[in-house]
């Protein structure tokens, strides 16, 4: 059967004769195949071998496909199931899908949906019946992807509070590399909210015109308008996710502009903008939830007094009023000198450098910092007011739920190793945004890990930069249906939790992971290799809390990218599950102390499908590399 239906459906194109290179790629894409060129050529070549023509027949076509779609991993699969080497029948499939798949909940619909779903032969479909074609076509579908295909979509209760998330946050969102054409500058913020990304950073200065402008401060990276940025965010700010979107702005305006900023917010925004508190009430004690904020932007910025202040201020009309905020601030690294003043109130540098020679006074000493915001802006933070962190013991007493920390990444670290206790507390109440270190010019990225576990909501990374540490922020938020929130593990949220990463004690769940790598397939050529060839090894990495981190390697492979086999088998005990995340990375071993990045997938422990599994694999720059895959069995309890 399965021969007549392979015939039938390539005759046409062999009508007027044999066919070449190109047409056997065309007739793979129309088959809805996925092929890696310089391993399809490599086949073909092969093929070509045995005559000395450089066009194939039919008999050729049908080897090429067997030899690129016909895997014996899952030909021995199929056999075991199967009563005659041929056909799988809806029970056996059943059976597959119940024993090694470990879908206990399967029924005989389940395996009749999928024979509906994937059986190509017509005539196979109709006994309800599966051919090795449609085994296949399930084995390299979604369906058996790795990654649980119920967290592709949102399964988590929304309705908590916004701080009992994690939520998915970019930094200096206006920088990207330069490799895109046109307008590049914004598409930095279209690429992030596309990816799901739910905070975005604006840095925001006076411009010429009464016009507010978003650049790096200080350095001399293009300048875009305050306006095209709200535009853009106008347009996607929901596309990806209808839950809200937080604009953190580092406000460097006059008072003038940011009433320019206001304006903007509101008449570009309009309904989308959240203005007033949610129902006309303020509940002083708690935040709204991600599910009662869908579809809306909240403003993220200083603010002058109350929320109580600010409501009744918006009962009497008033305009064009500024206010000055004075905080008294320590030169700590969440300070930028006086980055906060506004333009026309700074000291010019020659000033500054003479008074820091006159002065004798220890750099530790508090400065007083004044900041002049307009009412306009201030009164449209409603939920989240960036509020100066003093200490976690400070906040406990003065702080309201409405008010958030940003936090750098090395005071946070140090934070994060002397007092984590407290800072989990702090974290179950708070919204604490971390960013990175402004030495890190490169725009590199810190472990967001590091600050999650101790129940930071907000981690912003450089979305713009490729690494580890993004392919870790894009695996965390897959989860939850990739809506950008992801709620927090129970220990993470309880106000009186005793959980700290050192010391997990009953908060452990320990689990025992069991993945045998089987094989890999299509994987991208090494880029030494003049034609489709790589060394490759996998690693498999588990970052977590300090005692589930680890890494295992695989055997290198010589010299096969088509279809290297391991057949290893690597086992993981992990105490605490709800905050680890598992990554799959495939190198080329150029030598012994060199290896090269050929893709990598990387995803939570707990949204590990189990049975047998096709693992995805990503690029550098986070793109999906359509041909090729890792293939392994999954196992844990």
């Amino acid at each position: 059967k399965s021969h007549t239906w392979f015939w039938s459906l390539i005759q046409n194109d062999f009508k007027t004769g044999n066919i070449d290179f190109e047409g056997c790629m065309r007739l793979l894409e129309k088959m809805q195949i996925n092929f890696d060129e310089d391993h399809l050529k490599h086949i073909f070549k092969k093929t070509l071998d045995k005559h000395t023509r450089d066009v194939i027949s039919m008999d050729d076509f049908k080897a090429i496909y067997q030899a690129l779609v016909h895997r014996p991993e899952f030909e021995e699969l199929f056999k075991a199931y199967s009563t005659d080497g041929k056909i799988l029948p809806n029970g056996q499939l059943l059976k597959f899908l119940v024993k090694e798949q470990f879908q206990t909940e399967a029924n005989e619909t389940t395996a009749l949906e999928m024979i509906m779903k994937y059986e190509p032969i017509d005539e196979v479909r109709s006994k309800r019946m599966m051919s090795f074609e449609g085994f296949i076509r399930y084995m390299n579908s979604d369906e058996c992807s790795i990654f649980k295909s119920q967290h592709r979509t949102i399964y988590q209760d929304m309705n908590q509070p916004l701080c009992d998330y994690f939520i998915s946050s970019s930094h200096n969102t206006y920088l990207i590399a330069d490799q895109l054409m046109g307008p590049s500058h914004l598409w930095g913020y279209t690429s992030a909210l596309l990816k799901g990304c739910r905070c975005l950073e604006i840095d925001c200065w006076d411009g010429n015109n009464n016009e507010p402008i978003v650049y790096h401060g200080h350095t001399l990276t293009s300048r875009i308008p305050f306006r095209s940025v709200i535009h853009v965010i106008d347009k996607y700010a929901f596309m990806s996710s209808a839950y809200p979107v937080v604009l953190s702005l580092e406000n460097h305006c006059s008072p003038k502009q940011q009433e320019v900023m206001a304006d903007c917010l509101k008449n570009i925004l309009g309904d989308k903008l959240l203005s007033s508190p949610i129902g006309g009430e303020v509940d002083m004690t708690r935040l709204p939830s991600p599910e009662a904020l869908k579809f809306k932007v909240l403003i993220k910025n200083k603010k002058v007094g109350t929320l109580e202040q600010t409501l009744l201020r918006m009962e009497e009309e008033y305009h064009g009023e500024a206010e000055e905020l004075s905080d008294s601030d320590y030169d700590s690294e969440n300070v930028d000198s006086d980055d906060t003043l506004p333009l026309h109130e700074r000291r010019s540098p020659s000033k500054r450098k003479g008074e820091h020679k006159s002065s004798l006074l220890p750099q530790k000493k508090a400065k007083v910092k004044r900041t002049k915001i307009a009412l306009a802006l201030s009164d449209l933070v409603i939920y989240t007011k960036s509020q100066k962190f003093v200490s976690f013991d400070h906040s406990l007493q003065h702080q309201q739920c409405y008010e958030n920390n940003s936090i750098g990444e090395s005071y946070a670290r140090k934070l994060a190793k002397a007092s984590a206790k407290e800072f989990i507390s702090h974290t179950t109440r708070f919204i604490t945004r971390i960013y990175p270190k402004g030495t890190r010019m490169t725009s590199s990225n810190y472990n967001p890990q590091e600050f999650w576990k101790v129940g930071c909501q907000m981690v912003a990374l450089n979305f713009q930069t490729p690494g580890t540490q993004i392919e870790l922020q894009d695996g965390k938020f897959l989860d939850n249906g990739g809506c950008g929130y992801v709620l927090k593990p129970e220990f993470l949220r309880d106000r009186n939790t005793t959980f700290t990463p050192r010391n997990v004690g009953g908060h452990s769940k320990p689990m025992s992971l069991s993945i045998r790598l089987i094989s890999g397939h299509q994987l991208p050529p090494s880029s030494m290799s003049k034609t489709n060839k790589a060394d490759p090894m996998v690693q498999i990495e588990i970052y977590g809390v300090p005692e589930d981190q680890t890494r295992k390697k695989s055997s290198v492979i010589k010299s096969n990218a088509l279809c290297p086999k391991w057949n290893e088998t690597f086992s993981f005990t992990i105490q605490v599950p709800e905050l680890a995340m598992i990554r799959f990375c495939v190198e080329d071993e150029v030598s012994l102390v060199n290896n090269e990045f050929l893709g990598q997938y990387t995803l939570p422990v707990l949204s590990l499908n189990t049975g047998y599994r096709k693992i995805p694999l990503l690029s550098k720059e986070g793109l999906k590399l359509e041909s090729a895959s890792l293939f392994a069995h999954v196992w844990f309890y």
